[in-house]
């Protein structure tokens, strides 16, 4: 068990070297008023829970922040789970740090109706304060990485999630904010939890070799020192091993084993000027063989991160590709902790360029009229993807996501240029406006004034969630009545899918209840939002589903009267149930064998009718199974017979899910943990990759009824690349 002696002192060391002059009076004052409101809390592994602020404090004064960001580290949980207040903490230790703590603090008191929305609330509140003080996030991610450091006191449920939501969101996030050293720290903890065999794998390959590996690196280091230091360029160079989870990435993008791999090595040359990095280039191409295409100049044209470094790949005598990385002093800074390196060379990161803050705002914007999950979602692929560096025509540099179109390009010039394009040219050329666009092109947008605006089929070829948003704010000021009506058609389309009435909808005892549940004042508005894009027919029903299915259970036995509930109704019940066999009743046959489709997979809720087979008694079908469509052909005529649900209590029934996705990493355990979540019973899933970048996966498991098969339906759908379902067709 850690000792808070041990995390004081380190922390004190720590702040003392990075921070010569910290008021320590201060720091020991914030250190008692934590550790006296969080004296009764203990951290999963039973320590005082006074240590995760020291060590969040110890990781804030490695990155050289100032004394406030120390402060709101040692406090940064004390609003969120003590009775310690904003004032309170602003009294003893000033507004810009109690400001800090509350910036951090998570909405944990607010009422949501998802997870998702929980989380879309955070990630705003987060981005809002962030783009007032940087100083908020990178506390954050401070506090993230610890957490992710002690791990493994955690349940292994909790585990998982928290490390796909650090892979899906704080990752991501510090590499946007140039923090490459912690993003790799982050990246290799999640991924041992997530696929501890993989993780596993390359950590035992990288000790095997680890001898062998060092002496290449050795000879390399010493041959790149000895040129330059014979030319008189003063440097310091050393290699290291890729990370693990760069190592993971590169074995399956490439599909090879780690034998295989050969660009494992990446070498870093440290300058004291811009233009001894360019020198230094040219003596690394002479030593070593260049490969082509892998040369790449961030100095001339640095990523939206502030990262800036020359990237080349060589390949030695030894015919092993290394990469050599040349950079200058306040560039490795910047790449070991980017933005809160630059916050500390301007003493206020209030202070930095509005440029460095952007994309921050793009991202506020970006919420509006966006369903929870979809922003959540958008998130990952527009502010954290890989980067497109492409060029207007009068040589202004644009950043989009990779994989964006010349729609992309238009609605980031400005929201006008996009509504009004009506064609574009990249290099000169005429070229459709789905074209991905690659680094160096040169876009220019066509407009119109006769432009009618954008297209819906716009909303799936652009990439970034800016064009996307800005596409549906136009549908949604400019077609409000089409968007009623392509809206009310899709979530009508979707009722009858689930045989759900749309009479419900103006129930006087229901209406009100169904729309607070979709957080909108009319049903008029709900339409609008579906036509343009706001939300999804799937997601709209889905929410309502089960207090509609309710409703109808409480209509069906207020209409019996209950005189009947209590004598025939019963004795009926008895009579027919006598019959049943495996929760199915046949009509006009007393006893026989009952087996379930599995080319449909039927459970109670379906429509069903009953085939009699030779030999097998009878094989229960959904009533819409292809198999069940020559039932009126005179020849099997008198094998069709009339079957139905028994009056039971419910019982689990094995049935069949396939889903179409889009191929990527993690969507296997995504789904896993999906189905967990549902809490039924699986008994079988696998998957495999089609052409085109496409997957299908195949769930078998137990639910009760049909209700709860679209529940666990519904859940699925909403996992990011899950785009389609169909009922099993073995």
């Amino acid at each position: 068990m850690e000792s808070f002696a041990q995390h004081y002192e380190s922390m004190c060391a720590t702040v003392q070297k990075c921070m010569p002059g910290a008021d320590m009076a201060l720091i020991d004052r914030a250190v008692e008023y934590a550790r006296n409101k969080h004296k009764d809390q203990l951290r999963k592994d039973g320590s005082p829970y006074i240590i995760h602020p020291l060590a969040v404090a110890e990781i804030v004064a490695e990155m050289g922040l100032d004394l406030d960001a120390i402060l709101g580290a040692l406090l940064h949980d004390c609003i969120e789970d003590t009775d310690a207040s904003f004032d309170d903490i602003a009294k003893h230790f000033g507004t810009t740090a109690a400001e800090l703590v509350e910036g951090v603090t998570k909405l944990t008191r607010a009422n949501f109706s998802s997870t998702e929305e929980a989380q879309m609330e955070n990630l705003r509140k987060m981005f809002m304060a962030m783009s007032k003080d940087i100083r908020v996030v990178l506390i954050k991610i401070a506090d993230r990485l610890h957490n992710m450091r002690t791990m493994q006191y955690q349940t292994p449920a909790k585990q998982i999630i928290k490390c796909r939501e650090t892979m899906d969101i704080y990752a991501p996030l510090a590499h946007r904010l140039g923090m490459q050293k912690i993003k790799w720290e982050l990246e290799d903890i999640s991924l041992r939890y997530l696929n501890p065999d993989a993780y596993g794998e390359i950590m035992s390959y990288l000790r095997a070799h680890q001898e062998q590996d060092e002496a290449f690196m050795r000879t390399i280091q010493d041959k790149i020192t000895e040129r330059l230091s014979a030319v008189g360029i003063h440097n310091t160079t050393y290699g290291r091993i890729k990370h693990v989870y760069s190592i993971y990435r590169k074995m399956q993008a490439q599909n090879k084993t780690l034998a295989e791999l050969y660009d494992l090595y990446a070498f870093r040359v440290i300058v004291d000027s811009i233009p001894n990095c360019y020198n230094v280039l040219g003596h690394i191409h002479d030593l070593f063989n260049l490969v082509p295409g892998r040369f790449k100049d961030y100095i001339s044209t640095p990523k939206p991160n502030m990262y800036q470094s020359l990237h080349t790949t060589v390949i030695g005598t030894q015919g092993i590709p290394f990469e050599v990385q040349i950079r200058t002093w306040e560039m490795h800074e910047t790449a070991e902790y980017g933005i809160a390196a630059h916050w500390k060379y301007k003493q206020g990161g209030m202070g930095s360029n509005e440029k460095d803050f952007e994309w921050v705002r793009r991202l506020l914007e970006s919420q509006q009229d966006t369903d929870a999950e979809d922003y959540v979602n958008s998130l990952k692929i527009d502010m954290f993807d890989d980067e497109v560096f492409v060029f207007t025509p009068k040589g202004k540099i644009v950043s989009l996501p990779a994989g964006s179109t010349p729609i992309d390009f238009a609605y980031a010039i400005h929201s006008g240029v996009g509504n009004s394009m009506v064609g574009a040219k990249v290099m000169g050329r005429i070229t459709n406006i789905d074209t991905p666009l690659q680094n160096g092109d040169i876009v220019e947008v066509i407009t119109s004034k006769a432009a009618k605006g954008p297209s819906r089929d716009w909303l799936t070829i652009c990439k970034s969630n800016q064009a996307r948003t800005k596409i549906k704010q136009w549908f949604k000021k400019e077609k409000r009545e089409e968007n009623i009506l392509h809206g009310r058609s899709s979530f009508e389309s979707e009722m009858r899918r689930l045989l759900l009435p749309m009479s419900a909808l103006t129930e006087p005892e229901l209406e009100s209840h169904l729309l607070k549940k979709l957080a909108f004042d009319n049903w008029d508005d709900m339409y609008a939002a579906i036509g343009y894009g706001g939300l999804t027919a799937t997601k709209a029903v889905g929410r309502i589903r089960d207090d509609i299915n309710r409703a109808l259970k409480a209509q069906e036995a207020e209409k019996t009267p209950k005189s009947l509930l209590r004598t025939s109704a019963d004795s009926e019940a008895l009579r027919h149930n006598r019959h049943a066999v495996n929760g199915v009743i046949v009509e006009d046959i007393e006893s026989c064998m009952i087996k379930f489709s599995k080319c449909c997979t039927p459970v109670p809720g379906d429509a069903i009718v009953g085939f009699i087979t030779k030999g097998f008694g009878v094989s229960i079908h959904r009533a819409d199974c292809p198999n069940t469509q020559h039932k009126d052909d005179p020849k099997q005529a008198a094998r069709w017979v009339r079957v139905r649900w028994a009056n039971q209590d419910e019982q689990p029934f094995e049935t069949t899910l396939e889903l179409e996705c889009l191929t990527r990493d993690g969507l296997l355990l995504d789904v896993a943990t999906t189905m967990t979540a549902a809490r039924v019973r699986v008994k079988e899933l696998y998957g495999k990759d089609l052409p085109g970048g496409k997957s299908t996966f195949t769930v078998r498991f137990e639910v009760r009824n049909v209700a709860e098969l679209e529940s666990v339906r519904t859940k699925l759908l909403n996992i990011r690349d899950v785009i389609g379902s169909r009922r099993g067709q073995n």
